[in-house]
């Protein structure tokens, strides 16, 4: 049998799986659930595949002990890719409603609630996913650097989506993480020039996540802020990585970190109780982080903790797909530049769709 295969039993019979593939790889892992169980974690000690919302303590875990493991290779070649973008129909209603809860977040900041905060917005689509494989193999060969994902569970159904954000990568000691804020329109350009609203944004991410990470580190590596390309938008980059001390565990890193500012805001708690009283949806399992949890020699290799924030994303009903899109917003923060922003970010999903 192929992921094909494996994929449609599984859904039939209401197992759990996740078929994904990492940032530049040729290969497509399917994970998939041999019983009907509903596990979860919250301490991370276990093997697993995780999917993690954005508010709560307790994540979603497939378990390897429970699964079985199988890979392909992603032909391109077999793909129809989509050549041209879709024209978006601008919703007003969505648009003005966006708008004034980007204006209160600014109000906020200027008040001196809080210095950032990430705001977001739910899209419906319609859309009837008849082959999900072909689906996400459409995802993967539009967005081969990014880390492209199918998760099923009969609890919260479909979810799919190509991320360019690493959450946090362990591995042998060592502990690679991503600072990535900021966004414009990628148009092939040479020379990317940032404003002040982006270097700002950028810097609080970078701040928060050093500070977060420190008292888990022996030492610390910054590099200088870059333009990182994702598909059709771009941001300004920082990597970050360094030794763990000896007998760290997981957990306390994750809340730490997550949520990030790229994702909820800074101060943390002020900007995520912001979040949960104005924005006026639950984003559920958009911008909370998914991955692969302690897989120490499963694939013939040391491929430790592998995470990423859950950006770039639907949630697949059945006659309709739910997009989600958001932006992050300072006290430079133009109301109708971030609506613009949030409908440039929703073309990455849309793009598949066509």
């Amino acid at each position: 049998m192929n992921l094909n295969d494996y994929l449609n039993i599984n859904k039939e019979s209401r197992k759990p799986f996740v078929l994904f593939s990492k940032p530049n790889s040729e290969q497509l892992i399917g994970v998939f659930q041999e019983n009907t169980n509903h596990y979860k974690t919250s301490d991370f000690t276990e093997s697993g595949f995780v999917f993690a919302p954005f508010h709560g303590e307790e994540a979603i875990l497939i378990p390897l002990e429970f699964s079985e493991i199988i890979l392909e290779t992603h032909i391109e070649s077999l793909l129809i890719e989509t050549k041209t973008d879709e024209i978006i129909t601008r919703n007003e209603k969505e648009q003005e409603a966006f708008e004034d809860l980007v204006t209160r977040g600014i109000e906020a900041i200027k008040n001196g609630d809080f210095e950032k905060v990430v705001l977001s917005r739910k899209e419906r689509v319609s859309f009837r996913a008849v082959e999900l494989f072909a689906l996400f193999k459409r995802l993967k060969n539009n967005y081969p650097t990014a880390f492209c994902s199918l998760f099923y569970h009969p609890t919260i159904g479909v979810w799919m989506g190509a991320t360019p954000e690493q959450l946090i990568k362990v591995e042998k000691g060592e502990i690679k993480t991503m600072a990535l804020a900021g966004t414009q329109k990628n148009l092939g350009q040479k020379e990317v020039v940032w404003g002040e609203k982006e270097h700002d944004e950028q810097e609080y991410v970078t701040k928060f996540i050093v500070d977060s990470l420190k008292p888990f580190m022996i030492s610390l590596e910054i590099s200088e802020p870059y333009t990182k390309r994702a598909a059709k938008v771009m941001h300004i980059c920082t990597d970050i990585r360094g030794g763990l001390k000896p007998g760290v565990g997981l957990k306390p890193i994750l809340s730490a970190l997550h949520p990030t500012p790229a994702v909820c805001g800074m101060p943390k708690q002020e900007s995520r109780e912001f979040i949960l009283k104005n924005e006026g949806y639950d984003r559920a399992y958009y911008a909370g982080f998914l991955g692969t949890l302690n897989w120490n020699s499963v694939l013939g290799e040391n491929e430790g903790t592998d995470l990423f924030v859950n950006l770039r994303c639907m949630e697949v009903e059945e006659t309709h797909v739910n997009l989600f899109i958001g932006c992050g917003i300072t006290r430079n923060s133009v109301p109708f530049d971030e609506f613009v922003e949030t409908e440039n970010k929703s073309t990455t999903m849309r793009k598949i769709l066509n």
